[in-house]
């Protein structure tokens, strides 16, 4: 049977009810509402830049609204009690909620026999493995450190500046060996041994079978993005085309995935949960690590939008900016805004505004309404454009 063709509109909407776009937002979010999102898009990417704020508290905002970042930090980062999510190597660094973690002990196992992870780490999987044990023993003795908690770490800084107990630090991470049990002021990780952070219960959760993991990550996937090709099934957890194909197989058999194609020919498959709205009335800033625009293609393809971060690039050569926000407006996305918190000045720096050549006439009216959001959620008393 020919598989059902699927219009450009229609995925659209697809993608977006996936990803919890569309709802109604409430006066006062907390932390149910969080997790909630958190069920919906499954992680909340970390990055390290911090012109606007940290990239793991914007999703939020773009689906809620002005919430609390403390009840967030609390799920991460709180006293165990407390906890709902942990930290680790999802789509990037990510933070993720528990029941994930049975489902990425095989990248930790992977990690730990040196197969996974940068290349610079993997020589504590084998010849220098008695060093980083040493480092874990340490912790296990003194309790939580950061990096910059070791003598050998001392006077070094920045993110690319790596010192060799760092490394230590990252494979240990990579492995499952320690966690992230709090951040501090500057973001730095600090580590602790995964039983004194995360619940008994969690630990205590059997580890599945490889190919059971990779399934269930496809499919959590597919739940996430609601009509996705299989690069896109894959690419949401970092999963190789020999680890998914599988899964994928598997899924469609049983009916879970059903396969489509989206208007253009290009086969996708369609999750059977996935809602089919007729209409998405969003109203969002994008983070660029936001998961419903992290895969590039993707983000062309549907929304005939094409987005580059261009924080690496030369301020001579970038075409949109340094920190550039999509703007969507309904179901499209129809400007990037590049946005900058200036805190000492209290001020929501619009520093340009790019608008997409079909732009609604209401484009410039409804970024205001959501720059002026932005800006109380983030504490800052006005929006300054220039």
């Amino acid at each position: 049977m020919k598989p059902e063709t699927i219009g450009l509109p229609q995925a659209r909407r697809i993608a977006l009810a996936a990803q919890g776009f569309g709802g109604k937002r409430h006066d006062a979010p907390g932390g149910n509402h969080l997790q909630r999102v958190i069920g919906k898009v499954q992680l909340h990417q970390i990055d390290s830049v911090n012109v606007l704020t940290r990239a793991h508290y914007l999703p939020a905002f773009s689906r809620l609204g002005a919430y609390d970042t403390a009840d967030l930090d609390q799920l991460a980062w709180g006293p165990k009690r407390q906890r709902r999510l942990f930290e680790y190597w999802a789509h990037e660094a990510s933070l993720l909620p528990f029941d994930m973690h049975p489902l990425l002990r095989w990248r930790m196992a992977r990690a730990d026999r040196g197969e996974t992870g940068w290349s610079g780490m993997r020589a504590y999987a084998g010849e220098r493995r008695a060093e980083a044990m040493a480092v874990l023993e340490r912790i296990r003795g003194e309790g939580p450190m950061a990096a910059s908690d070791f003598e050998a770490h001392k006077g070094q800084s920045g993110w690319w500046e790596w010192s060799a107990i760092k490394r230590t630090l990252e494979w240990l991470f990579w492995a499952g060996h320690i966690t992230t049990t709090t951040r501090r002021r500057a973001f730095e990780r600090v580590y602790d041994l995964p039983e004194r952070v995360l619940p008994a219960a969690v630990l205590a959760t059997a580890t599945p079978p490889d190919e059971e993991a990779h399934r269930a990550l496809i499919e959590r996937a597919a739940r996430a993005h609601g009509i996705a090709t299989d690069k896109e099934l894959r690419d949401y957890f970092r999963q190789s085309p020999e680890q998914a194909r599988a899964a994928i197989a598997s899924l469609a058999e049983e009916g879970v995935l059903i396969p489509v194609a989206v208007e253009g020919g290009r086969p996708a498959w369609l999750h059977r949960d996935a809602r089919q709205p007729r209409r998405v009335e969003a109203r969002a800033l994008l983070a660029p690590f936001d998961p419903l625009i992290w895969e590039r293609d993707r983000t062309e393809r549907l929304f005939g939008f094409r987005y580059r971060i261009e924080i690496y690039v030369p301020a001579e050569k970038r075409m949109h900016g340094y920190y550039v926000l999509p703007f969507l407006l309904g179901d499209r996305l129809v400007a990037r805004v590049d946005l900058k918190a200036d805190r000492a000045q209290a001020r929501l720096l619009v520093r340009a505004v790019h608008l997409e050549p079909d732009a609604p006439a209401h484009t410039g009216e409804a970024l205001a309404e959501e720059l002026q959001a932005m800006a109380g959620w983030l504490g800052l008393e006005a929006v300054h454009h220039g």
